[in-house]
């Protein structure tokens, strides 16, 4: 199986996660006027599986080092496997009220607060799990993160009470949730995997393609639940049905197979440099998707568009706190 070798390519493969994990919600918002986020979800989720089935049977099973896919499921104790379905789970969840935050409030903020809260826990909780890094610039980053996030917020609650809106709470409240959730999925993947040798994992564990693919298969599954509950007693607008996912056009089908797949390889690059990195470091940058979204949503989406100088010099501020706490992060695995 393909193994990253060196920090650098790591840090590498860490940021296209990061661009990655920035950008699927753009699908989400192509569609958002003639598809509800529900039914996208399910499209976006079984992006992610297809990723991750493709990534496993390519760069999962080729080469000599390290154990290929079949082989490494076939040997993977039951521990680990239900470890690493807790997290897809766990994630799902998260997730799915993650992309109702966006439908509701855009980009620009369900991932600065959400994500941005879950980079600042999931940090904390990878590290307290597998000590890699420099804590001190670690922890500073993270902290510059924190500040960032609560600028964003008091820009979003200042510029939408200018413009009348209702339900900035709720939103900010769902994001909140989702962010709390999303710290913990991580450190379940983690748990099935050996961190420390890639090349030979030790027995009953499992590599990073097999754990992602274990991973999806919670989401696939867990999505039955979540999704159909939402779907009946949605957080905005009426109850929805299954025959509607049905009749919709299969253009619009296939972009949430894309957001799906583009969520799914930022995933499997960041699995795979953790071995390198170390799971606090990649799974912090993985996180900073919480500025590129944040970007698309200013700058593409105007999704701040009017806002006063206030409301403009906070959103500013966020993006130099953030830009600086995630290269304090980088620096911290140097």
């Amino acid at each position: 199986m393909f193994i990253v070798e060196s920090y650098g390519l790591a840090v590498l493969f860490c940021i296209i996660t990061m661009l990655c994990w920035g950008s699927w919600a753009n699908t989400q918002k192509l569609v958002q006027r003639e598809w509800r986020f529900e039914l996208f979800y399910w499209d976006y989720v079984w992006g992610i599986f297809l990723l991750s089935l493709i990534g496993a049977f390519t760069m999962g099973s080729m080469g000599d080092s390290g154990r290929s896919f079949m082989d490494d499921l076939a040997q993977a104790e039951g521990g680990n496997i239900r470890s690493a379905l807790i997290g897809g789970v766990v994630f799902n969840l998260a997730n799915i009220l993650l992309t109702a935050a966006i439908a509701g409030a855009g980009m620009a903020v369900a991932f600065p607060v959400g994500i941005g809260l879950a980079l600042v826990i999931g940090v904390l909780i990878n590290y307290l799990m597998h000590s890699k890094g420099d804590p001190i610039l670690l922890f500073l980053g993270v902290g510059l993160v924190t500040v960032a996030i609560i600028l964003n917020a008091v820009a979003y609650g200042r510029h939408s009470g200018s413009k009348g809106k209702k339900g900035v709470g709720k939103w900010i409240v769902v994001s909140v949730i989702a962010g709390v959730l999303m710290s913990t999925f991580y450190p379940f993947i983690a748990a099935g995997m050996d961190l420390e040798n890639f090349v030979s994992p030790a027995a009953g564990k499992m590599t990073p393609y097999t754990a992602f693919v274990v991973f999806a298969a919670g989401i696939v599954v867990s999505n039955l639940v979540f999704n159909t509950i939402l779907m009946r007693k949605p957080l905005e607008g009426a109850p929805i049905s299954y025959g509607e996912y049905f009749r919709g056009r299969f253009g619009v089908h296939l972009v949430g197979i894309l957001g799906g797949c583009i969520w799914g390889v930022g995933n499997l690059f960041n699995l795979i440099a953790a071995g390198k990195a170390g799971p606090a470091i990649s799974y912090g940058l993985g996180q900073g998707a919480t500025l590129v979204a944040a970007l698309w949503g200013v700058l593409i989406w105007k999704e701040f568009k009017g806002g006063s100088k206030a409301v403009n010099a906070l959103v500013a501020a966020m993006f130099v706190l953030f830009v600086v706490g995630l290269g304090l992060v980088i620096s911290a695995g140097g």
